[in-house]
């Protein structure tokens, strides 16, 4: 607490800027969950400041995530659904299942699970940073260009047809759902479609249309049609943002360039009557807690979506480590993962009883956050309190901020927020894997498999992907290792500097295998080719297990099989120097001392070689 207030002017910028920028944000995602542009705002309003009070990560704003309202979503239209349509008799059900999913936050932070996200490999989150940098630039596009594919009448056009098929659907599916439909008398559904209006097509047309555009994937579908479609104002603007950011940190870095572009631009905007586009209509009117989650609750009807809530608990807990890890490097900090989880935990909590949907730390509102001058848990605060000043006082004028304007901001945010250091260092990585003809760095491979699954399929999946990636490379790297340096050769061809003295008349009979590091499931198909390699005079192997610290469960079955097979041949097996857990693992499945006696078993090499002498 004592650096709380140390840097105030700062943090105020920082808030305050990405206070503003979550704004669209967070209505959109409102809108999109299914619960309106005010679920969006309570939750930016509730988890920023509550998040950064308790989180472990000091920059990081947090609020309504694109992961997060996408399993909102299915939450949201299931309960809807098994409760006739009716969102006022199903509001209750959806905001316990997120109140389940941020104690279960909370319980994940209080086990300490937290720690385990910093074992995520460098290239994985390279990978992830740059990706959140592209995905921006994708998405920005679009916007800065003026275009929209809602306003493009022919491309609108294309939809209508298929808008017409799902308002029917639609109509089939609520009918069925509160047994309308009969299947010998259709009358209700034919006058309920004898009513659909041109105007309820134009405006699912429109819907589909916009759907079509979202994403890296539609961003680039469109990028033709927008490049025709240029509105020279919204360009205008957008630029004029990226130049005033980039070349107003010239001049100083005292005031974040980024408020600073926010300001002017608006103000040029607004002050000279501008044809603009600005953002979205604002809600207003304070945050109203929602009782009936604790008067209205029945176990029946979240019982089938605990599993989900959970599942959304731990989606935000990834989502919002990540978003820790790239603060961290943005700041040269670190961050505490298990206080990170409480903090979100009691975010999503709270922001659940006010009727917020749940989210997660948030990578571009917290690189924002950096960009301009935020350093303390104060940053976050404000722009939660940033968010509420708007919804209570500054809607009409707040609404007024041209889109473009922040699509720049945006833009400049996606530019930063790559990984350089990573990128750069592609040429300069070992190529220590083979792909058909060609050889790779698996580092790299892991990096370009994260960005692009990241970029046009789902963030969470992508880290995912690339964890297991990252092991399987791991364990063979591993594995090779081990074997490299613990092949089975004779006296004469390898030996130990206390195997110099080896009698002569052993030397045909007696063979030595090093087994040198762990032998886990990454090193036993060479060490399983043992009994192959001992010609046939050999009569006795030693194995010296000095240096062998661990042993998993696969190889203590590969040792075992290999014991079994020498002993077939009446190869004697003698143990030397057998450490703590591999003699543990062996005597639990009764290797020792069925296979091999406490008298095969020495304590060191010289006393070994003196019974055999």
């Amino acid at each position: 607490m004592k650096h709380f207030f140390s840097n105030i002017k700062g943090d105020a910028f920082g808030g305050i800027t990405a206070g503003v920028v979550a704004l669209p944000l967070a209505l959109a995602f409102g809108v999109s969950s299914g619960l309106g542009p005010s679920a969006g705002l309570y939750g930016a309003i509730f988890i920023s400041f509550f998040a950064a009070l308790f989180g472990g990560t000091n920059t990081q704003i947090s609020g309504p995530t694109a992961p997060m309202t996408a399993v909102s979503m299915v939450v949201i239209s299931g309960i809807i659904a098994a409760n006739d349509g009716d969102l006022s008799i199903a509001l209750p059900a959806i905001l316990t299942v997120f109140l389940i999913a941020g104690i279960s936050q909370i319980g994940l932070g209080v086990l300490g699970l937290g720690k385990y996200i910093k074992y995520i490999p460098y290239p994985v989150v390279s990978g992830f940073m740059t990706a959140i940098g592209v995905i921006i630039l994708l998405t920005q596009i679009l916007p800065s260009l003026g275009y929209n594919p809602k306003e493009d009448f022919n491309f609108v056009n294309q939809f209508k047809a298929q808008a017409e098929e799902v308002i029917l659907e639609n109509i089939l599916k609520d009918e069925t759902g509160g047994g309308i439909l009969v299947l010998d008398n259709f009358k209700e559904t034919i006058d309920r479609a004898s009513l659909i209006s041109k105007d309820d097509i134009q405006k699912e047309a429109e819907n589909l249309a916009s759907k079509s555009g979202s994403g890296t994937i539609g961003a680039l579908k469109l990028m033709p049609r927008a490049l025709n479609n240029i509105n020279w104002l919204e360009l205008l603007l957008a630029l004029g943002t990226i130049l005033i950011i980039y070349g107003f940190k010239r001049i100083t870095t005292v005031v974040p360039s980024t408020l600073v572009a926010l300001m002017v631009m608006s103000g040029i905007a607004i002050g000279f009557g501008l044809n603009y586009k600005p953002i979205e209509e604002i809600p207003s009117g304070l945050p109203v807690l929602q009782l009936e989650i604790f008067t209205k609750f029945k176990l029946a009807t979240i019982t089938p979506y605990i599993f989900t809530g959970f599942t959304l608990a731990l989606l935000g807990a990834i989502d919002s480590l990540l978003t820790s890890i790239v603060a961290d490097n943005m700041t040269k900090t670190k961050h505490n993962p298990n206080r990170e989880l409480i903090g979100q935990g009691i975010g999503n909590s709270i922001a659940s009883i006010f009727g917020g949907i749940p989210g997660a730390g948030a990578t571009i509102r917290t690189v924002v956050n950096i960009n301009s001058g935020g350093k303390t848990k104060l940053s976050g605060m404000i722009a939660g309190v940033m968010l509420l000043f708007i919804l209570l006082a500054l809607g009409p004028i707040a609404s007024k901020i041209p889109s473009a304007v922040l699509s720049g901001i945006l833009i400049t945010v996606g530019i930063g927020v790559m990984d350089y250091k990573g990128l750069k260092a592609i040429p300069s990585l070992p190529k220590d894997v083979s792909l058909g003809p060609f050889k790779l760095s698996s580092e790299v491979v892991i990096m370009l498999v994260v960005l692009l699954l990241s970029t046009f399929w789902d963030l969470i999946f992508a880290v995912g992907i690339g964890l297991i990636i990252s092991c399987l490379m791991f364990m063979k790297k591993i594995g090779d290792l081990t074997s490299e340096y613990s092949g089975v050769k004779a006296l004469k061809e390898e030996r130990w500097p206390d195997e110099k003295n080896f009698p002569e008349h052993l030397k045909e009979s007696v063979f030595i295998k090093h087994i040198k590091g762990p032998l886990f499931f990454g090193s036993t198909a060479d060490f399983q080719q043992l009994y192959k390699q001992i010609p046939d005079t050999a009569t006795t192997v030693i194995l010296r297990l000095e240096r062998m610290q661990y042993m998993d469960q696969s190889g203590l079955y590969a040792i075992e099989d290999m014991i079994q097979e020498l002993q077939t041949k009446k190869v004697e097996v003698l143990f030397v120097n057998l450490l703590e857990q591999p003699r543990y693992m062996m005597e639990r499945i009764d290797i020792i001392p069925d296979f091999i006696p406490e008298a095969h078993i020495y304590d060191s090499y010289e006393a070994c070689i003196q019974e055999l002498s």
